[in-house]
């Protein structure tokens, strides 16, 4: 036995590889196991309610993917000023790096919609804010036969109100 320190790797850490790009997933979808379940948003400052909506979209399938808000889209949400805290490529890790999230991807649009095609899930996902009629996509995964759900939240949390309590102290 060596008491050597493990070699770290040289290449991206294994979570990075989840990052898949936009242009890349609708060729890479293919391996990913069915029932496939796929939820978006911004998460800009990570919270117990963004993981455990994670985690519940995740155990409707075999596979979920899920797509950020880029950096420009998050601005023309009208989120306020100075979002999104985080950039696109920290987001992006921090999500990859959850055990729930298969792949993770991003749009700039100011919709996921082309995501969701590329991807077909079999299930889309949204938090209980999000009345079902309201969600981009319902009709496209509906139309093939898809499920389309907006989950009730179990914890109440925001990243807004989080930003507005730091700015506050």
């Amino acid at each position: 036995m060596s008491d050597s320190i493990p070699q770290l790797p040289t290449a991206a850490t294994a979570f990075e590889s989840k990052i898949i790009a936009p242009g890349d997933l609708a060729e890479r979808i293919g391996g990913v196991p069915r029932p496939l379940v796929f939820t978006n948003g911004c998460f800009d400052i990570v919270h117990r309610g963004h993981v455990t909506l994670l985690a519940q979209a995740r155990a409707l399938g075999a596979a979920l993917v899920l797509a950020l808000n880029s950096d420009a889209s998050v601005r023309r949400l009208g989120k306020g000023a100075g979002r999104p805290v985080n950039k696109l490529p920290d987001r992006l890790a921090v999500v990859a790096a959850l055990e729930s999230v298969t792949w993770v991807t991003w749009f700039d649009e100011d919709t996921p919609l082309q995501r969701i095609l590329d991807c077909r899930p079999d299930i889309l996902v949204k938090g209980g804010d999000w009345p079902l009629e309201t969600i981009v996509g319902n009709r496209e995964v509906s139309g093939w036969g898809g499920c389309v759900l907006s989950l009730p939240f179990l914890h109440q949390t925001s990243t807004s109100a989080l930003v507005d309590k730091i700015r506050r102290l």
